[in-house]
Protein backbone atom coordinates (compact mmCIF):
# COMPACT_ATOMS: atom_id res chain seq x y z
CA UNK A 1 0.00 0.00 0.00
CA UNK A 2 2.76 2.56 0.78
CA UNK A 3 4.09 2.01 -2.74
CA UNK A 4 0.70 2.57 -4.37
CA UNK A 5 0.07 5.96 -2.76
CA UNK A 6 2.85 7.83 -4.61
CA UNK A 7 1.71 6.34 -7.90
CA UNK A 8 -1.84 7.51 -7.26
CA UNK A 9 -0.54 10.97 -6.38
CA UNK A 10 1.50 11.11 -9.58
CA UNK A 11 -1.46 10.00 -11.68
CA UNK A 12 -3.64 12.70 -10.12
CA UNK A 13 -1.01 15.36 -10.68
CA UNK A 14 -0.41 14.19 -14.24
CA UNK A 15 -4.08 14.71 -14.97
CA UNK A 16 -3.91 18.42 -14.10
CA UNK A 17 -5.09 20.59 -16.98
CA UNK A 18 -4.36 24.28 -16.56
CA UNK A 19 -5.47 25.31 -20.05
CA UNK A 20 -9.03 26.61 -20.51
CA UNK A 21 -11.41 24.07 -21.97
CA UNK A 22 -12.14 24.68 -25.63
CA UNK A 23 -15.63 25.84 -26.49
CA UNK A 24 -16.77 27.45 -29.70
CA UNK A 25 -17.76 31.08 -29.16
CA UNK A 26 -21.39 31.81 -30.06
CA UNK A 27 -21.90 32.70 -33.71
CA UNK A 28 -22.02 36.48 -34.27
CA UNK A 29 -24.25 36.14 -37.34
CA UNK A 30 -27.96 35.60 -37.90
CA UNK A 31 -29.37 32.09 -38.01
CA UNK A 32 -30.65 32.61 -41.57
CA UNK A 33 -29.51 34.52 -44.63
CA UNK A 34 -31.57 37.62 -45.51
CA UNK A 35 -35.01 36.59 -46.66
CA UNK A 36 -35.38 39.09 -49.53
CA UNK A 37 -32.93 37.15 -51.71
CA UNK A 38 -33.17 33.76 -50.08
CA UNK A 39 -33.53 31.29 -52.96
CA UNK A 40 -35.90 28.40 -53.27
CA UNK A 41 -34.72 24.98 -52.20
CA UNK A 42 -31.43 24.29 -53.93
CA UNK A 43 -30.53 21.21 -55.89
CA UNK A 44 -27.04 20.48 -54.56
CA UNK A 45 -24.73 21.53 -51.76
CA UNK A 46 -21.60 23.31 -52.94
CA UNK A 47 -19.48 21.06 -50.72
CA UNK A 48 -20.92 18.02 -52.50
CA UNK A 49 -19.78 18.94 -56.00
CA UNK A 50 -16.17 19.07 -57.15
CA UNK A 51 -14.85 22.03 -59.09
CA UNK A 52 -14.45 19.91 -62.23
CA UNK A 53 -18.17 19.14 -62.14
CA UNK A 54 -19.09 22.75 -61.44
CA UNK A 55 -16.85 24.41 -64.05
CA UNK A 56 -17.51 22.93 -67.49
CA UNK A 57 -14.96 24.67 -69.71
CA UNK A 58 -12.13 22.22 -70.65
CA UNK A 59 -9.63 25.06 -71.10
CA UNK A 60 -10.47 26.46 -67.67
CA UNK A 61 -10.09 22.98 -66.17
CA UNK A 62 -6.59 22.75 -67.65
CA UNK A 63 -5.69 26.17 -66.25
CA UNK A 64 -6.88 25.24 -62.74
CA UNK A 65 -5.13 21.85 -62.76
CA UNK A 66 -1.89 23.51 -63.82
CA UNK A 67 -2.24 26.21 -61.18
CA UNK A 68 -2.76 23.62 -58.45
CA UNK A 69 0.48 21.96 -59.53
CA UNK A 70 2.70 24.93 -60.30
CA UNK A 71 1.47 28.01 -58.45
CA UNK A 72 4.35 29.29 -56.32
CA UNK A 73 2.21 30.65 -53.49
CA UNK A 74 0.43 27.31 -53.16
CA UNK A 75 3.81 25.57 -53.03
CA UNK A 76 4.79 27.93 -50.19
CA UNK A 77 1.59 27.06 -48.31
CA UNK A 78 2.27 23.35 -48.80
CA UNK A 79 5.85 23.74 -47.56
CA UNK A 80 4.55 25.46 -44.44
CA UNK A 81 2.44 22.38 -43.74
CA UNK A 82 5.57 20.25 -43.77
CA UNK A 83 7.33 22.75 -41.52
CA UNK A 84 4.46 22.74 -39.03
CA UNK A 85 4.27 18.94 -39.14
CA UNK A 86 7.96 18.74 -38.29
CA UNK A 87 7.55 21.19 -35.42
CA UNK A 88 4.62 19.16 -34.11
CA UNK A 89 6.76 16.02 -34.24
CA UNK A 90 9.60 17.72 -32.39
CA UNK A 91 7.30 19.06 -29.70
CA UNK A 92 5.43 15.77 -29.34
CA UNK A 93 8.70 13.92 -28.75
CA UNK A 94 9.20 15.90 -25.53
CA UNK A 95 6.35 13.96 -23.92
CA UNK A 96 8.45 10.80 -23.89
CA UNK A 97 11.86 9.97 -22.42
CA UNK A 98 14.84 10.26 -24.69
CA UNK A 99 17.23 7.32 -24.40
CA UNK A 100 20.72 7.67 -25.79
CA UNK A 101 23.48 5.10 -26.09
CA UNK A 102 26.94 6.30 -25.10
CA UNK A 103 30.40 4.85 -25.47
CA UNK A 104 33.71 6.37 -24.47
CA UNK A 105 37.36 5.44 -24.49
CA UNK A 106 40.21 7.51 -23.05
CA UNK A 107 43.96 7.12 -22.61
CA UNK A 108 46.11 9.59 -20.68
CA UNK A 109 49.40 10.14 -18.86
CA UNK A 110 49.50 11.36 -15.28
CA UNK A 111 52.44 12.25 -13.01
CA UNK A 112 53.41 9.62 -10.46
CA UNK A 113 53.25 11.95 -7.50
CA UNK A 114 50.58 14.15 -6.02
CA UNK A 115 46.85 14.21 -6.49
CA UNK A 116 47.09 13.43 -10.18
CA UNK A 117 48.70 10.09 -9.53
CA UNK A 118 46.11 9.22 -6.94
CA UNK A 119 43.31 10.06 -9.32
CA UNK A 120 44.88 8.04 -12.05
CA UNK A 121 45.36 5.08 -9.77
CA UNK A 122 41.71 5.20 -8.79
CA UNK A 123 40.72 4.79 -12.42
CA UNK A 124 42.77 1.60 -12.40
CA UNK A 125 44.42 -0.88 -14.67
CA UNK A 126 46.27 -0.96 -17.88
CA UNK A 127 49.16 1.07 -16.49
CA UNK A 128 52.41 0.81 -18.34
CA UNK A 129 55.73 2.54 -18.01
CA UNK A 130 57.08 4.83 -20.62
CA UNK A 131 60.52 5.49 -21.82
CA UNK A 132 62.64 8.62 -22.00
CA UNK A 133 61.68 10.65 -18.93
CA UNK A 134 60.93 10.86 -15.26
CA UNK A 135 58.39 8.57 -13.60
CA UNK A 136 54.68 8.59 -14.51
CA UNK A 137 51.87 6.29 -15.50
CA UNK A 138 49.49 5.87 -18.41
CA UNK A 139 45.83 5.18 -17.63
CA UNK A 140 43.08 3.77 -19.86
CA UNK A 141 39.32 3.82 -19.27
CA UNK A 142 36.38 2.43 -21.29
CA UNK A 143 32.66 3.09 -20.72
CA UNK A 144 29.42 2.05 -22.43
CA UNK A 145 25.83 2.63 -21.36
CA UNK A 146 22.36 4.13 -21.79
CA UNK A 147 21.37 7.57 -20.57
CA UNK A 148 18.09 9.34 -19.80
CA UNK A 149 18.59 13.09 -20.09
CA UNK A 150 16.43 15.53 -18.12
CA UNK A 151 13.00 14.01 -18.82
CA UNK A 152 10.35 16.37 -17.46
CA UNK A 153 7.63 14.79 -15.32
CA UNK A 154 4.68 16.67 -16.78
CA UNK A 155 2.64 17.09 -13.62
CA UNK A 156 1.07 20.38 -14.67
CA UNK A 157 0.52 19.61 -18.36
CA UNK A 158 3.11 22.09 -19.65
CA UNK A 159 4.60 19.71 -22.21
CA UNK A 160 1.18 18.30 -23.05
CA UNK A 161 -0.18 21.78 -23.77
CA UNK A 162 2.89 22.67 -25.81
CA UNK A 163 2.21 19.57 -27.90
CA UNK A 164 -1.47 20.46 -28.25
CA UNK A 165 -0.55 23.99 -29.36
CA UNK A 166 1.88 22.60 -31.94
CA UNK A 167 -0.75 20.15 -33.18
CA UNK A 168 -3.36 22.91 -33.55
CA UNK A 169 -0.88 25.14 -35.35
CA UNK A 170 0.01 22.29 -37.70
CA UNK A 171 -3.64 21.59 -38.52
CA UNK A 172 -4.21 25.33 -38.93
CA UNK A 173 -1.59 25.42 -41.66
CA UNK A 174 -3.42 22.55 -43.35
CA UNK A 175 -6.64 24.56 -43.33
CA UNK A 176 -4.75 27.64 -44.51
CA UNK A 177 -3.47 25.65 -47.47
CA UNK A 178 -6.99 24.41 -48.23
CA UNK A 179 -8.33 27.97 -48.00
CA UNK A 180 -5.62 29.19 -50.36
CA UNK A 181 -6.39 26.33 -52.73
CA UNK A 182 -10.04 27.42 -52.92
CA UNK A 183 -8.94 31.01 -53.33
CA UNK A 184 -6.59 30.01 -56.15
CA UNK A 185 -9.40 28.16 -57.95
CA UNK A 186 -11.55 31.27 -57.61
CA UNK A 187 -8.78 33.58 -58.84
CA UNK A 188 -8.01 31.41 -61.88
CA UNK A 189 -11.70 31.10 -62.76
CA UNK A 190 -12.29 34.83 -62.28
CA UNK A 191 -9.30 35.80 -64.39
CA UNK A 192 -10.19 33.29 -67.08
CA UNK A 193 -13.75 34.62 -67.23
CA UNK A 194 -12.35 38.13 -67.51
CA UNK A 195 -10.26 36.96 -70.48
CA UNK A 196 -13.26 35.30 -72.11
CA UNK A 197 -15.35 38.41 -71.48
CA UNK A 198 -12.69 40.63 -73.03
CA UNK A 199 -12.48 38.30 -76.04
CA UNK A 200 -16.26 38.44 -76.49
CA UNK A 201 -16.15 42.23 -76.35
CA UNK A 202 -13.24 42.25 -78.82
CA UNK A 203 -15.28 40.13 -81.24
CA UNK A 204 -18.15 42.59 -80.89
CA UNK A 205 -15.85 45.58 -81.35
CA UNK A 206 -14.24 44.05 -84.44
CA UNK A 207 -17.65 43.32 -86.00
CA UNK A 208 -18.77 46.83 -85.15
CA UNK A 209 -15.56 48.26 -86.58
CA UNK A 210 -16.13 46.48 -89.88
CA UNK A 211 -19.72 47.69 -89.96
CA UNK A 212 -18.61 51.27 -89.37
CA UNK A 213 -15.94 51.06 -92.04
CA UNK A 214 -18.73 50.12 -94.43
CA UNK A 215 -20.81 52.98 -93.10
CA UNK A 216 -17.94 55.43 -93.59
CA UNK A 217 -17.42 54.18 -97.15
CA UNK A 218 -21.10 54.72 -97.93
CA UNK A 219 -21.06 58.16 -96.29
CA UNK A 220 -18.05 59.18 -98.40
CA UNK A 221 -19.76 58.03 -101.60
CA UNK A 222 -22.90 59.96 -100.68
CA UNK A 223 -20.84 63.03 -99.78
CA UNK A 224 -18.90 62.94 -103.05
CA UNK A 225 -22.16 62.57 -104.93
CA UNK A 226 -23.48 65.67 -103.19
CA UNK A 227 -26.30 63.80 -101.46
CA UNK A 228 -25.10 64.51 -97.90
CA UNK A 229 -23.03 67.15 -96.18
CA UNK A 230 -19.55 66.98 -94.70
CA UNK A 231 -21.19 66.79 -91.27
CA UNK A 232 -22.57 63.33 -92.02
CA UNK A 233 -19.16 62.20 -93.29
CA UNK A 234 -17.39 63.41 -90.13
CA UNK A 235 -20.02 61.82 -87.92
CA UNK A 236 -19.41 58.47 -89.66
CA UNK A 237 -15.70 58.97 -89.13
CA UNK A 238 -16.36 59.63 -85.43
CA UNK A 239 -18.24 56.34 -85.13
CA UNK A 240 -15.32 54.50 -86.69
CA UNK A 241 -12.82 56.19 -84.38
CA UNK A 242 -14.92 55.26 -81.36
CA UNK A 243 -14.86 51.60 -82.35
CA UNK A 244 -11.09 51.69 -82.94
CA UNK A 245 -10.49 53.27 -79.53
CA UNK A 246 -12.64 50.74 -77.73
CA UNK A 247 -10.99 47.86 -79.59
CA UNK A 248 -7.50 49.01 -78.60
CA UNK A 249 -8.61 49.35 -74.96
CA UNK A 250 -10.11 45.86 -74.98
CA UNK A 251 -6.90 44.37 -76.37
CA UNK A 252 -5.03 46.01 -73.47
CA UNK A 253 -7.51 44.62 -70.93
CA UNK A 254 -7.20 41.15 -72.40
CA UNK A 255 -3.39 41.28 -72.42
CA UNK A 256 -3.29 42.28 -68.74
CA UNK A 257 -5.68 39.50 -67.76
CA UNK A 258 -3.75 36.91 -69.78
CA UNK A 259 -0.51 37.99 -68.08
CA UNK A 260 -2.11 37.62 -64.65
CA UNK A 261 -3.55 34.23 -65.59
CA UNK A 262 -0.10 33.09 -66.71
CA UNK A 263 1.31 34.12 -63.33
CA UNK A 264 -1.45 32.24 -61.47
CA UNK A 265 -0.80 28.99 -63.35
CA UNK A 266 2.95 29.27 -62.88
CA UNK A 267 3.96 29.97 -66.49
CA UNK A 268 2.67 29.55 -70.04
CA UNK A 269 0.88 26.37 -71.06
CA UNK A 270 1.83 24.18 -73.94
CA UNK A 271 -0.15 24.74 -77.11
CA UNK A 272 -2.62 23.88 -78.49
CA UNK A 273 -5.14 24.46 -75.72
CA UNK A 274 -8.59 22.80 -75.60
CA UNK A 275 -11.37 24.70 -77.29
CA UNK A 276 -13.13 27.00 -74.79
CA UNK A 277 -16.85 27.22 -74.22
CA UNK A 278 -18.81 30.39 -75.00
CA UNK A 279 -19.23 32.74 -72.09
CA UNK A 280 -22.88 31.87 -71.51
CA UNK A 281 -22.11 28.10 -71.36
CA UNK A 282 -19.35 28.22 -68.74
CA UNK A 283 -21.44 26.84 -65.86
CA UNK A 284 -24.13 24.20 -66.13
CA UNK A 285 -27.46 25.55 -64.86
CA UNK A 286 -28.05 24.34 -61.31
CA UNK A 287 -29.17 25.81 -58.04
CA UNK A 288 -26.66 25.68 -55.24
CA UNK A 289 -28.25 25.07 -51.85
CA UNK A 290 -27.04 27.80 -49.48
CA UNK A 291 -28.00 25.83 -46.38
CA UNK A 292 -27.69 27.52 -42.99
CA UNK A 293 -24.95 29.90 -41.86
CA UNK A 294 -24.01 27.44 -39.12
CA UNK A 295 -23.01 24.89 -41.77
CA UNK A 296 -20.19 27.18 -42.86
CA UNK A 297 -18.40 26.33 -39.60
CA UNK A 298 -17.94 22.78 -40.86
CA UNK A 299 -16.88 23.38 -44.47
CA UNK A 300 -15.07 26.71 -44.68
CA UNK A 301 -11.33 26.09 -44.16
CA UNK A 302 -10.71 29.69 -43.06
CA UNK A 303 -13.18 29.25 -40.19
CA UNK A 304 -11.74 25.85 -39.27
CA UNK A 305 -8.25 27.36 -39.29
CA UNK A 306 -9.34 30.25 -37.07
CA UNK A 307 -10.82 27.78 -34.57
CA UNK A 308 -7.57 25.82 -34.53
CA UNK A 309 -5.65 29.03 -33.86
CA UNK A 310 -8.00 29.57 -30.91
CA UNK A 311 -7.24 26.04 -29.65
CA UNK A 312 -3.53 26.78 -29.85
CA UNK A 313 -3.95 30.05 -27.98
CA UNK A 314 -5.82 28.31 -25.15
CA UNK A 315 -3.22 25.58 -24.93
CA UNK A 316 -0.54 28.26 -24.59
CA UNK A 317 -2.45 29.67 -21.60
CA UNK A 318 -1.97 26.28 -19.95
CA UNK A 319 1.76 26.50 -20.71
CA UNK A 320 1.96 29.96 -19.17
CA UNK A 321 0.05 28.87 -16.05
CA UNK A 322 2.28 25.81 -15.60
CA UNK A 323 5.30 28.10 -15.36
CA UNK A 324 4.15 29.14 -11.87
CA UNK A 325 4.58 25.57 -10.59
CA UNK A 326 7.72 23.49 -9.99
CA UNK A 327 9.32 21.70 -12.91
CA UNK A 328 10.62 18.25 -12.00
CA UNK A 329 13.03 16.50 -14.34
CA UNK A 330 14.47 13.03 -14.14
CA UNK A 331 18.00 12.08 -15.21
CA UNK A 332 19.44 8.58 -15.13
CA UNK A 333 22.06 6.34 -16.64
CA UNK A 334 23.07 2.69 -16.68
CA UNK A 335 26.18 1.15 -18.13
CA UNK A 336 29.62 -0.36 -17.62
CA UNK A 337 33.00 1.15 -16.84
CA UNK A 338 36.36 -0.59 -16.86
CA UNK A 339 40.05 -0.03 -17.45
CA UNK A 340 40.19 -3.11 -19.64
CA UNK A 341 38.23 -3.32 -22.87
CA UNK A 342 38.13 -7.13 -22.87
CA UNK A 343 36.43 -7.22 -19.49
CA UNK A 344 34.13 -4.21 -19.99
CA UNK A 345 30.70 -5.93 -20.02
CA UNK A 346 30.64 -7.75 -16.70
CA UNK A 347 28.58 -7.70 -13.55
CA UNK A 348 31.34 -6.19 -11.45
CA UNK A 349 31.75 -3.22 -13.84
CA UNK A 350 28.13 -2.13 -13.81
CA UNK A 351 27.40 1.49 -12.96
CA UNK A 352 24.14 3.39 -12.69
CA UNK A 353 22.73 6.65 -11.41
CA UNK A 354 19.30 8.21 -11.15
CA UNK A 355 18.09 11.43 -9.69
CA UNK A 356 15.40 14.09 -10.02
CA UNK A 357 15.97 17.81 -10.29
CA UNK A 358 13.56 20.52 -9.16
CA UNK A 359 13.16 23.99 -10.62
CA UNK A 360 10.87 26.33 -8.67
CA UNK A 361 10.63 30.01 -9.68
CA UNK A 362 10.79 32.30 -6.67
CA UNK A 363 11.51 35.83 -7.88
CA UNK A 364 11.23 36.39 -11.63
CA UNK A 365 10.23 40.07 -11.44
CA UNK A 366 6.88 39.48 -13.18
CA UNK A 367 8.16 37.43 -16.13
CA UNK A 368 5.72 34.56 -15.67
CA UNK A 369 2.86 36.95 -14.97
CA UNK A 370 3.71 38.86 -18.14
CA UNK A 371 3.83 35.66 -20.19
CA UNK A 372 0.39 34.71 -18.87
CA UNK A 373 -0.97 38.14 -19.77
CA UNK A 374 0.41 37.77 -23.29
CA UNK A 375 -1.17 34.31 -23.64
CA UNK A 376 -4.57 35.56 -22.43
CA UNK A 377 -4.43 38.56 -24.77
CA UNK A 378 -3.65 36.26 -27.68
CA UNK A 379 -6.63 34.11 -26.76
CA UNK A 380 -8.88 37.19 -26.85
CA UNK A 381 -7.45 38.10 -30.24
CA UNK A 382 -7.99 34.54 -31.49
CA UNK A 383 -11.64 34.69 -30.39
CA UNK A 384 -12.10 37.95 -32.27
CA UNK A 385 -10.37 36.51 -35.36
CA UNK A 386 -12.61 33.44 -35.22
CA UNK A 387 -15.74 35.58 -35.01
CA UNK A 388 -14.43 37.82 -37.78
CA UNK A 389 -13.89 34.77 -40.02
CA UNK A 390 -17.51 33.74 -39.45
CA UNK A 391 -18.77 37.24 -40.21
CA UNK A 392 -16.68 37.40 -43.38
CA UNK A 393 -17.98 34.02 -44.55
CA UNK A 394 -21.58 35.07 -43.84
CA UNK A 395 -21.12 38.33 -45.78
CA UNK A 396 -19.52 36.58 -48.76
CA UNK A 397 -22.36 34.08 -49.01
CA UNK A 398 -25.00 36.78 -48.52
CA UNK A 399 -23.39 38.98 -51.19
CA UNK A 400 -23.25 36.07 -53.63
CA UNK A 401 -26.89 35.15 -52.94
CA UNK A 402 -27.91 38.75 -53.54
CA UNK A 403 -25.88 38.78 -56.73
CA UNK A 404 -27.51 35.57 -57.93
CA UNK A 405 -30.92 37.19 -57.69
CA UNK A 406 -30.23 40.76 -58.81
CA UNK A 407 -27.67 39.98 -61.49
CA UNK A 408 -30.14 37.59 -63.12
CA UNK A 409 -32.61 40.46 -63.31
CA UNK A 410 -29.91 42.76 -64.68
CA UNK A 411 -29.02 40.26 -67.41
CA UNK A 412 -32.67 39.92 -68.44
CA UNK A 413 -33.19 43.70 -68.45
CA UNK A 414 -29.98 44.36 -70.35
CA UNK A 415 -30.84 41.73 -72.97
CA UNK A 416 -34.19 43.44 -73.48
CA UNK A 417 -32.44 46.81 -73.70
CA UNK A 418 -30.04 45.52 -76.37
CA UNK A 419 -32.94 44.16 -78.43
CA UNK A 420 -34.74 47.49 -78.21
CA UNK A 421 -31.68 49.54 -79.14
CA UNK A 422 -30.94 47.22 -82.05
CA UNK A 423 -34.43 47.88 -83.44
CA UNK A 424 -33.90 51.61 -82.96
CA UNK A 425 -30.55 51.47 -84.78
CA UNK A 426 -32.06 49.49 -87.68
CA UNK A 427 -34.93 51.93 -87.93
CA UNK A 428 -32.62 54.94 -87.81
CA UNK A 429 -30.51 53.54 -90.65
CA UNK A 430 -33.62 52.87 -92.74
CA UNK A 431 -35.03 56.37 -92.16
CA UNK A 432 -31.63 57.90 -92.93
CA UNK A 433 -31.46 55.96 -96.20
CA UNK A 434 -34.90 57.31 -97.05
CA UNK A 435 -33.75 60.83 -96.22
CA UNK A 436 -36.22 61.26 -93.37
CA UNK A 437 -33.67 61.90 -90.58
CA UNK A 438 -30.11 63.23 -90.50
CA UNK A 439 -27.07 61.13 -89.73
CA UNK A 440 -26.88 62.43 -86.15
CA UNK A 441 -29.76 60.15 -85.18
CA UNK A 442 -27.97 57.19 -86.76
CA UNK A 443 -24.83 58.17 -84.85
CA UNK A 444 -26.67 58.24 -81.52
CA UNK A 445 -28.46 54.97 -82.21
CA UNK A 446 -25.26 53.16 -83.22
CA UNK A 447 -23.34 54.50 -80.22
CA UNK A 448 -26.10 53.51 -77.77
CA UNK A 449 -26.37 50.03 -79.27
CA UNK A 450 -22.62 49.43 -79.09
CA UNK A 451 -22.45 50.54 -75.47
CA UNK A 452 -25.47 48.39 -74.55
CA UNK A 453 -23.97 45.30 -76.21
CA UNK A 454 -20.69 45.83 -74.38
CA UNK A 455 -22.56 46.29 -71.09
CA UNK A 456 -24.54 43.10 -71.69
CA UNK A 457 -21.34 41.07 -72.06
CA UNK A 458 -19.97 42.62 -68.87
CA UNK A 459 -23.07 41.93 -66.80
CA UNK A 460 -23.27 38.38 -68.18
CA UNK A 461 -19.66 37.78 -67.14
CA UNK A 462 -20.45 39.28 -63.72
CA UNK A 463 -23.35 36.85 -63.34
CA UNK A 464 -21.16 33.83 -64.09
CA UNK A 465 -18.41 35.19 -61.85
CA UNK A 466 -20.93 35.59 -59.05
CA UNK A 467 -21.94 31.93 -59.35
CA UNK A 468 -18.28 30.97 -58.96
CA UNK A 469 -18.03 33.27 -55.92
CA UNK A 470 -21.11 31.64 -54.39
CA UNK A 471 -19.66 28.19 -54.97
CA UNK A 472 -16.39 29.14 -53.26
CA UNK A 473 -18.10 31.05 -50.44
CA UNK A 474 -20.16 27.96 -49.60
CA UNK A 475 -16.98 25.90 -49.29
CA UNK A 476 -17.15 24.40 -52.76
CA UNK A 477 -15.27 21.20 -53.40
CA UNK A 478 -14.77 20.32 -49.71
CA UNK A 479 -16.51 16.96 -50.08
CA UNK A 480 -13.33 15.15 -48.93
CA UNK A 481 -12.97 15.51 -45.14
CA UNK A 482 -10.19 17.84 -44.14
CA UNK A 483 -7.14 16.64 -42.25
CA UNK A 484 -8.47 18.52 -39.24
CA UNK A 485 -11.73 16.57 -39.28
CA UNK A 486 -9.89 13.29 -39.80
CA UNK A 487 -7.52 14.05 -36.91
CA UNK A 488 -10.37 15.01 -34.60
CA UNK A 489 -12.26 11.83 -35.53
CA UNK A 490 -9.15 9.74 -34.85
CA UNK A 491 -8.69 11.44 -31.49
CA UNK A 492 -12.32 10.85 -30.53
CA UNK A 493 -12.03 7.17 -31.48
CA UNK A 494 -8.88 6.81 -29.42
CA UNK A 495 -10.56 8.49 -26.46
CA UNK A 496 -13.63 6.24 -26.64
CA UNK A 497 -11.42 3.17 -26.84
CA UNK A 498 -9.59 3.89 -23.62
Amino acid sequence: MPRIAPLLLISVLTGCQLAPSHEQPPSPTAAQYPADYQPMDGEVLASEIGWREFLQDPRLELYIETALQRNRDLQIATARIEEARGQFGVQGADRYPTLAATADASRGRFPTGGAGATGAGSVGGGTTGFSGGSGGQISERFTVGLGLSAFELDFWGRVRNLTEAARAQYLSTVEAQRAFRLSLIADVASTYLAVRGAEARIDLAEATLQSRRDGLRIARVRFEAGITSALDLNQAQALLTQAKTELANLHLVRAEQVNYLTQLVGGPLQQPLPEPLPLNEQIEPLRLDAGLPSELLLVRPDILGAELDLRAARANIGVARAAFFPQISLTGSFGYISSELDNLISRDNRTWSIGPSLYLPLFDFGRNRGNLTVAEARENAAVAQYESAIETAFREVADALAGRRWLAEQVAAQAENVATLRRIADLARERYAEGVVNYLQVLDAERNLFEAEQAFIQVKRAQIQNLVSLYIALGGGTRTPSLTAQSDATQRAATSGR
